[in-house]
Order: structure tokens, then C-alpha cells, then sequence
């Protein structure tokens, strides 16, 4: 029995320091400052609700933590794409005025390694915006960050709820410094190739429906005036 005991005890010990050092790994680190936070290129700023439920349509396999709005849409849950959600949602400008109408679809990654700090969903955004044409976006966002400093503690708390004030840099690539890859599809936009960060900011976060009060945020750069020009030439 004392040796049962034992045992389990060590099991026990072994499993609570994996998973200390799973969240708290000093091999992992931050990025700090935005790749784009420093840029005196031409920005645009897009700001949209990061809440499925108040979006205009959210899909994905009906069984995932958040639910499909509104409740008839149709659900992803055919093989190849299960591990997929799509959204469609406003877009605002700075000034939280309407810009346009953003598409988003997002799957779970391969790539993804839990003791190197990377939990990757790979995802594209399709982009109207009226002022400014079309644009296609493409990168690898890291949730690393969120599930240790949110969803862990939301996890964690008798109330099985976060709140606070939580914001961080989504975007890993594919661009060399964590950008995402951004392409100019109709007007003034056409034909450039940019480079994206998308953020969260997180106010509050419930274990068992999800994001509760949360705000994305997309930032494009646009190139400088010399690399467009040069673009525009025959």
C-alpha cells in the first residue's frame, strides 16, 4: 500500500511539473513589439468583434467551444474540413466607422508543438473594403500566449471564467518577421504585396462558450511610395 501510494504520489508530482513547465518553459518567449508598430509606411487599421456570436455569420463543426450563429447556418463537419471555422464579420476603421466586410476561415495546424510554445491555426482573410479595393491575407497565428496567460485560468477558476485585460500579437508568418502575407486584389490596393498583424484583445473568457468580450485588430502596411511607384510601371 505504501508503495502504491508512492507511486502515485510520483505520478502525481511528474505531472503537475510537465505541465508547469509546459506553460512556464524558459525556452519559449514572447515577441514583444509588433513587427509593425514601428513603421513609418502607410498603416491601415481595421477593428472587428472577435465574438463569434456577434458576428454576422460564424460556422464550424458544431461540437467546437463556440456555437454557430445564427443557429441554422450550416455546419463544417464533413472530414476535410472539421477542423475548419469560417466567419464573415463588419470591419471597422479607426474612428470604429464601417470600412468594409472581412472573410475569415481558420483550420488547426500540423504544425503545432505545445513544448515549443506554438498552438498554430493557419487561416486567410478575404477583405472588401470599399475605400481602399480587395485584399487577401495569409498567415500562421500563435495561440500560445492566449491559452496560458486566458483560457488555462479561465480553466482553472472555480467559476471556470477569465476577466481582464489581455492583449497580444496573434500573427507568426509566413512573413520573416511574423507578418502576415498580404495581396492587393482590386483598386488602389491592386497588385501590391503588403504585410499584416493581427491582434487580440480579450476582456473576459468563459471555458465553456468561449470569447465572451473580445476585439480583433488588423493592421496592414502598405509598401513605401517608391516600391509602389515601381510596381505601377509597365
Amino acid at each position: 500500500m505504501k508503495f502504491l501510494a508512492a507511486l502515485l504520489a510520483g505520478l502525481l508530482l511528474g505531472a503537475a511539473s510537465f505541465g508547469a513547465v509546459l506553460l512556464y518553459n524558459p525556452l519559449t518567449s514572447d515577441r514583444g513589439l509588433s513587427p509593425l508598430s514601428v513603421s513609418d509606411a502607410e498603416l491601415i487599421t481595421l477593428n472587428f468583434s472577435a465574438v463569434p456570436s456577434e458576428s454576422i455569420v460564424y460556422t464550424n463543426d458544431g461540437e467546437s467551444l463556440h456555437e454557430p450563429t445564427p443557429g441554422k447556418v450550416l455546419q463544417l463537419w464533413e472530414a476535410p474540413i472539421r477542423q475548419t471555422s469560417a466567419m464573415v464579420t463588419v470591419m471597422r476603421d479607426g474612428r470604429n466607422r464601417v470600412a468594409g466586410l472581412g472573410v475569415k476561415l481558420s483550420s488547426k495546424s500540423e504544425s503545432t508543438h505545445l513544448l515549443h510554445g506554438e498552438a498554430i491555426v493557419d487561416s486567410v482573410w478575404y477583405l472588401y473594403l470599399p475605400e481602399h479595393g480587395s485584399l487577401f491575407l495569409q498567415q500562421s497565428e500563435n495561440y500560445w500566449r492566449f491559452i496560458r496567460d486566458v483560457a488555462f485560468p479561465a480553466w482553472r477558476s472555480s467559476a471556470n471564467s477569465w476577466r481582464g485585460n489581455w492583449l497580444g500579437d496573434l500573427t507568426a508568418g509566413p512573413g520573416a518577421l511574423g507578418t502576415a502575407a498580404v495581396s492587393g486584389g482590386s483598386g488602389r490596393v491592386a497588385g501590391l504585396e503588403m504585410a499584416g498583424v493581427e491582434s487580440l484583445l480579450v476582456r473576459a473568457f468563459s471555458a465553456d462558450t468561449g470569447l465572451v468580450s473580445a476585439d480583433g485588430r488588423l493592421i496592414i502596411e502598405f509598401p513605401e511610395y517608391e516600391d509602389v511607384a515601381a510596381t505601377a510601371q509597365p
